[in-house]
Order: C-alpha cells, then structure tokens, then sequence
C-alpha cells in the first residue's frame, strides 16, 4: 500500500535511481516555487515572500495587534481575514463578534479582504479564489495547506504573518523535498481521508517527512479528482511536513476555470534528473478504508482491521485516555460492542478536509432514500463554502442529506476543534475532519468528561450512518457510488460578491479600528537578563505533546484577543497548577526589576547576583509543539512569565518559531528522561545573553533540587543571527521596536 525509501535518488526516464550526490535538486516543483519567491543570495538560505496571506478569526487579531505595534500602515500584499473559527457566540457575550468588526474595521484600515462568518471555511475560501500553480501562500492555520493546484502553502504562526506584513522575510533553510509517487486508482468506497490516514499512518511516527516538502506525482494522480487531491493534500499537515505541492494536469485546468482563473492555470512536473531525499510511494488501488483512532491521526488502521481486533484496540484507547487526560474509571469503550458489532454515536463530516463538494454528494448518494434512525447516533454535514453549498442545494444533495436525518450546518471549522457537536460524555464520535487529539472535541477531562473522535472517510461515515450507527466502510454496501477523476462542480460566487468585503490594495489610512473591551495590547516584555534562574512549571514526558494540550481550543479560543485572559488556560487540562506556579514566579521576577533587595527575591536567588540574574519559568516536554500554528501554545507561555522550554525535540518548526518570536528560548537536552526534570525544579542558565549575542550554540547549566546540583548541557541548535536577535530583544515586537 505504502512504501517509505528514505535514501536519496533521483527521477531518471520514468523511475527512481539511487542518487549519490543532490546535483538535479533544481528539477523538482518545489525547488522552481521556492527560488521563484527567494529574495536571498543564498540558494540554501531562503527569504520567502509570500504572494498572499489568510488568517481566521482566532489569530487575526493578534497578528494585526502585533504588526501595528511594529509599525505597518497597511497591508502590503493580498491578506484573507476569514470569520470560520469564532463564529459562535456561545462564550464570553459579545466577545467573539467585537473581533469580527475589528477584523472588518482593519480590512478596511489596512486594504484587505474580509470574509464574514458562516460565508466559508478558511481553506475553502483560498482554494477558490488563490490557490494556483507556483504561487506561495502563507496561512496562520496549521492546514494551510493548497499543494492540489500546484501551490505551495505553509501554515505558521501569527509573528510569521506578521514579518510579511512588516516587509520582512519567511526565512527557512532549504528544505528537505520528498517525492510522493502515485499509482493506480482508488476503490469504489475509499475516499480521500482514507488515502491520508493511510500515509499519515506511515510516515508521522518515523519522522519520514518531517519539516520537508511533500511532491506528489506519478500515473496515480489522474485518476484522482481536484476535491479527491484536495482532500489528501490538506491532511499532510499531520505528517509535520513543512508543505506540499503537486503536479498540475487537464483536470486542475479545468478546475481554475471553472473557479473563473483560467489564465492562472501552468503545467508543472518534475524535470527528468530530478533529485529527491526520499520517495514514498502509494498505491492507490491498494488502499482501504480506514479508521484512526483516538488520540491521533497517526493511530491508524484499516476498518477491516480494526473490526477483527475490536476488543484490544479499544482497551488500549481505554489505557490511552486514563494516562493522557487523568480522568479515570471511565467507562470502557468495549462496552459498545454489540453483539460483534462497534456502534457509534456521532458522525461530523466537516472542514477543509470533509466539507468538500465531492465528499458531501458521495455521503447524499450513499444516503439517497435512507434514515440514519432514532437512536443515540446522529449526523452533522458542514458544507466548507457558501459556492460549494449553493451547488449541492441546487443539485438536490442538501435536500437528500436532511430527508435522511442529517443536520446541515453553516460553512464553520467548530467540530474540528470543540466549538460546536460536542459529543456526550463517554460517546464515540467518527469524523472526516483533520485532528483527534485529546479533548479536542471539546471535552473537559478536568471535570471528569471524557469523549472520543476517530478520523474516517466522509464514504464511511455514511455508510455508518445508513446502518443507524453501527461502523460499517463504505466498500461494505453493495451499491457504493465511485469516485470519478473528471468529477469537478459549478462554481457559483454570488454568495461571495454579496458578502465579502474585497478591499485589496484599497487601504483607508484615515479610517478607525473598532475595539471590543476584550481586545487587549499584548504585555510589555523585557530584554534577555545576562543569567536566568528559571523554574520548572510543567513537566510532561507523554511521548509527544501538542499545541492542543499547550493551550486548548474550543472555547477558550474566545478569549485569543485578551492575552492576560487567554493565558489562564495555559495547560490547563494538562497541568492545572502550571498557571499559578508560573504567575508565582513571574511576581518575584517582578518585584526584583523594583527592588532586588526585597528577601523574598534574595531567597528566590540563592546567592546568584539580583542584578545580572532573571527569574522566569520553563516547560519541559519530550517533543512540544505537534498540531496547530496556534501562537498561543508560546505566547500565553511568555505572558506569564515564561522564558524557555526544554525539550527532547520540537515536533513542529512553526511551533518552534513560535518559541522563538516571542522571546523564549528553545533548548534542547539530550537524556530528559533520566534527568527527571519535575515541577519546582530550578535550572540556573549562567552567561546566556552573552551566548546569544556570540554564536555558541550550547550551555554549561545546573538543575538545583534538594539541596544539590546536577550538571546539564543545553543546545540551542540552529539559531539564526536574527533569532538571536528576536530572543535578545525580549520578542519579536521588542525586537522590531528597536
């Protein structure tokens, strides 16, 4: 099915060689996309400039805040603000649409375009109206991902965005790019979620495609749709690459035209002697459907599998969900097992990933004539944009979806992330979405509520839903509909034209901002002290950790435009005492900027010198940052007083940049595990402004408990000049600043 070469080679007249030596780099799609948008002299230190931006209304806020506090006057390039994320008021009062007119106030300030709520899912929109082959998009969502119409797009967090509005540069090294051959066709029943779980479930655990561009092509990918290919692409975000790009064809052609860009369409493939750093290769026809467990979309099998060892997947879900989220004695997921069979008590299809055209018409066809039933299971439908749900309503879809029970909801992100179909406590939701990380769903473990979300294919889910709950694959039915390549939909953009507020290169510089009592300056950080005597708040050795678990979504998310309010939820379902243990340390580190000579700072000191010596805390995680482009996961950390985070590895590099731009430092230490950092710890850092303002690259530190000191050696690997600089200055905003 799938097959992981990691050695080096190169494409030589139709197949994959062993390569010794990368001369040939130049010859892959990825490598023309990057050097077209390098503003650097170094081929192998890159300056993106990106040709647009979108951010939704839990980031956009923020990164406006913070590119107005450095200066811009106006957007200086095409930047999307969407309303997808945020768009319920269902906490805080008024809080979530005073960030809707501010979005509104600043498209109109600043020249950008603003997509109202409930209009369009964010990668919807920007699949519509800017994806196109060999352009570079930049996105404050881990899923910005548009690779099926030749588009390399990266998701990062908010101080990236805010770079490019400030005139500055996405600076990466060049990357890793990973060849993804496609053969064959996919089976009547397996879908595009499928496809992905699969190669989620093959690469994510090794680190395969870590941080690399992913480049599909291959005699497989005619067979597939542009919704089919839209629908793998956006879920490679789960395997950590940094993006991904694919060969462009008759259907993409066809596809621009239809979304009324035509002229935007090129032809891209491979060069012959292209060099690749490893090839991975799918067979489509060999696919099945699949289901990934919770908590991960890498905890993936095939449907068939898991029905033929129900009884010791769920068990370990069971063992999963007592480590990972604390709540103990909950009810066992093998007690849904009846008589032989799994039944299920939600389905969601939804999102970037499953609220396409072509997954939502395969579920009415599958569902044509049927009842999902009166039982416990029900079914929500998210069409991902006013177009894609205008056609399905004027193709009689909609109307088949609700006469076999199914809710059909407005063009939202929420079950994707807990703000909205949040299941019951104990119940098992199946969902063509991109994420089931621990309580993502919008559970909370800390009041004893436990609730689970598989990832299957919207077929699937359909299928399941046609048996009244009971989980059955698609390739199950002995009528499946099939997919077909040619398969594309009308694009009707009327909804868009009456809605949308298209102020591009329009700026208003005389027009006012319009702020909610929620929206809030971010916090005033100080410079980097010449020592630090940092605390360990948290503690976490779960194999890895994500953003998610950092700072939860869901409806915490509400309050992203407060970062004081938004920084009490910090790890709160992770850890519930890292916020007061943090908020303890950062008031001594206050009071020894106002009077060093205070006891309770000489006591908190011990001995080290008030003048030269900072105070702050830090997290300790095996491999922080999995999930989200979400600033928020470092941000709230830096808020409060954070200063470093110690960790094995760091899952993602937005998640690092994010470190990074706020100020705080990313160690990494080799043997966590042994040197069992626990909260409370201290870890005395001596000579660390002098380090950055060098180039060394590691620290000579001591972890100070119980009375004795125990040596560690801290790396701070591949810092670049102006990094150093960022975490110098105190953060990204300070740094600017000056």
């Amino acid at each position: 099915m799938i097959t992981i070469s990691n050695g080096p080679a190169r494409w030589q007249n139709g197949q994959f060689v062993p390569a010794a030596a990368k001369e040939g780099r130049e010859g892959t799609m990825a490598h023309a996309i990057l050097t077209g948008h390098n503003t650097s002299n170094d081929p192998d230190r890159l300056a993106i400039r990106f040709d647009a931006m979108a951010s939704h209304d839990i980031t956009y806020v923020g990164i406006i805040q913070t590119a107005r506090a450095s200066g811009m006057k106006e957007f200086p390039l095409p930047y999307v603000l969407t309303n997808c994320h945020n768009s319920l008021c269902a906490v805080g009062g008024t809080i979530n649409e005073d960030d809707h007119v501010f979005g509104l106030s600043a498209a109109k300030k600043y020249g950008g375009e603003f997509v109202p709520a409930h209009q369009a899912v964010i990668h919807s929109y920007m699949r519509e109206r800017y994806a196109a082959p060999g352009r570079m998009l930049l996105g404050s969502d881990s899923h910005t991902r548009y690779g099926a119409y030749g588009c390399m797009a990266i998701g990062e967090g908010g101080p990236e965005l805010a770079r490019q509005l400030l005139k500055k540069t996405y600076d990466i090294a060049y990357p890793k790019v990973i060849a993804v051959y496609l053969t064959g066709a996919p089976r009547p029943g397996v879908g595009p979620q499928d496809v992905a779980l699969a190669l989620v479930g093959a690469t994510f655990k090794n680190g395969a495609v870590k941080n690399a561009v992913m480049e599909f092509f291959g005699p497989g990918v005619a067979s597939l749709s542009m919704d089919y290919r839209a629908g793998i692409d956006v879920m490679t975000t789960e395997t950590t690459c940094l993006s991904s790009v694919w060969q462009t064809d008759e259907q993409t052609k066809t596809a621009l035209t239809l979304l009324g860009r035509g002229d935007s369409y090129r032809e891209m493939t491979p060069a012959d002697g292209a060099y690749y750093d490893g090839v991975v290769t799918v067979e489509l026809d060999k696919v099945e459907p699949m289901i990934a467990l919770p908590f991960h979309p890498s905890n993936a099998y095939t449907i068939k599998e898991f029905k033929a060892n129900m009884a010791d997947l769920l068990h370990q879900v069971d063992v999963d969900a007592a480590e990972q989220l604390g709540v103990k004695n909950a009810p066992s997921l093998v007690n849904k097992i009846v008589n032989g069979q799994f039944r299920v008590d939600q389905g969601v299809i939804a999102g970037c990933s499953g609220g396409t055209y072509q997954n939502l018409k395969r579920a009415a066809e599958i569902l044509k004539g049927c009842g999902i039933g009166s039982d416990a299971f029900w079914l929500s439908c998210y069409p991902g944009s006013m177009p894609i749900n205008l056609e399905l309503t004027k193709n009689g879809c909609i109307a088949q979806l609700m006469a076999a029970g199914a809710s059909i909801r407005s063009c939202f992100c929420g079950p994707c992330f807990g703000a909205g179909d949040v299941p019951a406590n104990g119940a098992f939701s199946i969902r063509h979405s991109t994420r089931n990380f621990p309580n993502r769903e919008g559970s909370k473990p800390g009041d004893g509520q436990i609730s689970y979300v598989a990832l299957m294919d919207a077929r699937s889910i359909a299928a399941t839903a046609r048996m009244g709950g009971v989980l059955t694959g698609a390739d199950e039915l002995p009528d499946v509909p099939a997919d077909r390549a040619d398969e594309q939909w009308s694009y009707d953009d009327s909804a868009y034209k009456s809605r949308v507020y298209f102020g591009v290169g329009r700026p208003q510089p005389q027009a006012g901002l319009v702020f909610g009592p929620n929206i809030a300056d971010w916090p005033k950080q100080i410079a980097l002290p010449d020592d630090l005597l940092l605390t360990v708040a948290a503690a976490i050795y779960d194999p890895v950790t994500t953003t998610d678990e950092l700072i939860p979504s869901g409806e915490t998310s509400s309050y992203r435009s407060n970062p004081l309010r938004l920084s009490e939820f910090a790890l709160s379902r992770k850890d519930p005492q890292y916020v007061p243990r943090a908020k303890a340390i950062q008031s001594v580190e206050k009071l020894r900027r106002e009077n060093p000579a205070a006891p309770e700072v000489k006591e908190a000191l011990a001995g080290y010198d008030p003048a030269r010596t900072g105070l702050g805390s830090l997290v300790m995680a095996l491999k922080p940052g999995d999930g989200s482009a979400r600033e928020q996961a470092a941000s709230c950390q830096r808020v409060l007083g954070g200063c470093a985070n110690i960790a094995g590895e760091y899952a993602t590099k937005r998640y690092r940049s994010n470190v990074v731009n706020w100020g705080m430092l990313p160690f990494t230490a080799g043997g966590l595990r042994e040197l069992n950092l626990q909260p409370g710890d201290r870890v005395y850092i001596p000579g660390i402004r002098a380090l950055l303002e060098g180039n060394g690259e590691s620290v000579q530190a001591a972890v100070l408990r119980g009375g004795g000191e125990t040596p560690v050696t801290l790396t701070l690997p591949g810092l670049t000049r102006e990094e150093r600089d960022i975490i110098l200055a105190g953060c990204l905003i300070n740094y600017y600043a000056e």
